[in-house]
C-alpha cells in the first residue's frame, strides 16, 4: 500500500469520527432542551417493560395491569411509541379498542333501556299457553283475558307475540279434549291376558263406560272369536241403547263382524291408532288396576277360578274403591259419613280375601 492510499483511509476515518461526534453533540443538545416530563415517562415505560420481561412465566404474556398501563400512557403521552420493545403500537391500539367496547357494553347494561316497555316472561308464557289451549282464539280474545287478569299490555303486543306461538295443538291434547267432551257417550272394550298355573293363557274381555268408569261387561275365555265378542256386546246392553261411541284398538279379533254389530246396535265404532294405548287410556288404566290390586298377588288355576276372582274384584271396584278421575268417589257412588266421627269405633271389612279393606263407622 502506498502513501497516497494510506492518507485517503486516514482522512475517511477522521470524517466518520467527526460525524459520530456531531451526532452525540446533537443528541446531548436535544436531551438538554427536552422536557423533564418526557424523560420521566420514557423511563417509566422502559421500567415497565423490564418488569414484564422478568415475570416468571413460560411465555412472556402481558397481564391486564400491563395492558392498562400502555393504554393510559398512550392517552397521556404523544411519544409513547418510541420506547416500545415488547409489543407493537398496533397491539396497544387494539387493546384500547377492546377496552372501549367492554366499557360501552357495561354502560349499556346498567343504563335504562329506552323505547316501549318490555313484555315480561310471565306474560309471554301465558300468551303461549292461551294460544295452545284455545286454538280458535285470536289476539283480541287473548288480550281481553289478559286485561281481566290485570296485565297491562296492548293488543298489538299480544298479536306480535302470538305470531311466535306454536299454533298447532298437540294431537294428544286434541284427543283428550274429544274424550272429555264426549265421555258420557263413550264406552271402550279390550282384552288382557292372564297366565294360569299350567302355563296356559286366558283372555279376559271387558267393556267399560267412560262417564262413571263402570264395568258394563266382563268375561273370560280361552279362544276369543268375533262371534263370542258380538255376544258379549249384546249382553252388555241387553235392554238399553248402546253408547254413542265404542272405542277399541286394531286387534285382529275386532274384525268386520264386530264393527257391523256395533253399528247395528246404534254405536259408532272408533279405532285407536297403531301402537297408541294412551288413546284408550280409561281401559288401559282399568287393566293396570286389575293387575296391581289383584292379579299380581294370586296364581290363577283355570278359567272358572279367574272368573270368580274377577267378579269379586268388579264388585270391590264398583262399591268400595275410590278413583282419582271421579274426585275420590266410587263408580256406584259410595255414601260419605255425615258429621264428625271422632270417638266412633271404625270397623274394617276385608275385600278380595284380605288384599284390601273397606272402612265404616
Amino acid at each position: 500500500m502506498n502513501d497516497l492510499q494510506t492518507g485517503a483511509i486516514l482522512r475517511c476515518d477522521k470524517i466518520f469520527l467527526m460525524i459520530s461526534a456531531f451526532r452525540h453533540l446533537i443528541g446531548w443538545i436535544v436531551g438538554v432542551f427536552r422536557s423533564r416530563e418526557d424523560l420521566i415517562l420514557e423511563n417509566l415505560a422502559l421500567r415497565q417493560q423490564l418488569l414484564a420481561l422478568h415475570t416468571k412465566r413460560p411465555r412472556h404474556r402481558l397481564s391486564t395491569a400491563h395492558k392498562l398501563f400502555w393504554i393510559t400512557l398512550r392517552r397521556l403521552w404523544s411519544g409513547w411509541k418510541k420506547p416500545l420493545v415488547l409489543v407493537s403500537p398496533r397491539t396497544v391500539v387494539a387493546w384500547h379498542r377492546a377496552g372501549f367496547r367492554l366499557y360501552w357494553r357495561w354502560l349499556s347494561g346498567v343504563s335504562r333501556v329506552g323505547g316501549r316497555k318490555r313484555v315480561g316472561k310471565e306474560i309471554r308464557t301465558l300468551i303461549f299457553r292461551m294460544a295452545a289451549e284455545n286454538p280458535t282464539w285470536g289476539a283480541p280474545r287473548i288480550h281481553g283475558e289478559l286485561l281481566k287478569l290485570g296485565f297491562d299490555v296492548s293488543e298489538p303486543t299480544v298479536s306480535r307475540w302470538l305470531r311466535q306461538a306454536p299454533r298447532t295443538p298437540d294431537p294428544a291434547h286434541r284427543w283428550l279434549t274429544f274424550l272429555r267432551n264426549h265421555r258420557e257417550a263413550i264406552a271402550a272394550m279390550d282384552f288382557f291376558t292372564v297366565p294360569t298355573i299350567t302355563f296356559g293363557v286366558l283372555y279376559c274381555f271387558f267393556i267399560i263406560g267412560h262417564d262413571r268408569r263402570r264395568i258394563l261387561r266382563f268375561n273370560v275365555t280361552k279362544h276369543p272369536s268375533a262371534f263370542w265378542i258380538v255376544q258379549q256386546m249384546r249382553e252388555a246392553w241387553p235392554y238399553l241403547s248402546a253408547h254413542r261411541f265404542l272405542l277399541f284398538d286394531r286387534d285382529a279379533k275386532f274384525g268386520d263382524d264386530v264393527v257391523s254389530s256395533a253399528q247395528d246396535m246404534g254405536s259408532s265404532p272408533v279405532r285407536t291408532a297403531f301402537r297408541s294405548p294412551w288413546q284408550n287410556g280409561v281401559a288401559e288404566r282399568w287393566v293396570g288396576s286389575c293387575r296391581q290390586d289383584l292379579l299380581d298377588h294370586v296364581i290363577v288355576l283355570n278359567a272358572r277360578h279367574l272368573k270368580r276372582l274377577m267378579a269379586e274384584y268388579v264388585r270391590y271396584y264398583h262399591d268400595d274403591r275410590t278413583h282419582l278421575g271421579l274426585v275420590k268417589d266410587t263408580p256406584a257412588g259410595r255414601p260419605t259419613a255425615v258429621g264428625p266421627i271422632s270417638g266412633t269405633k271404625i270397623r274394617s271389612f276385608p275385600r278380595l280375601g284380605g288384599l284390601h279393606h273397606r272402612y265404616a263407622a
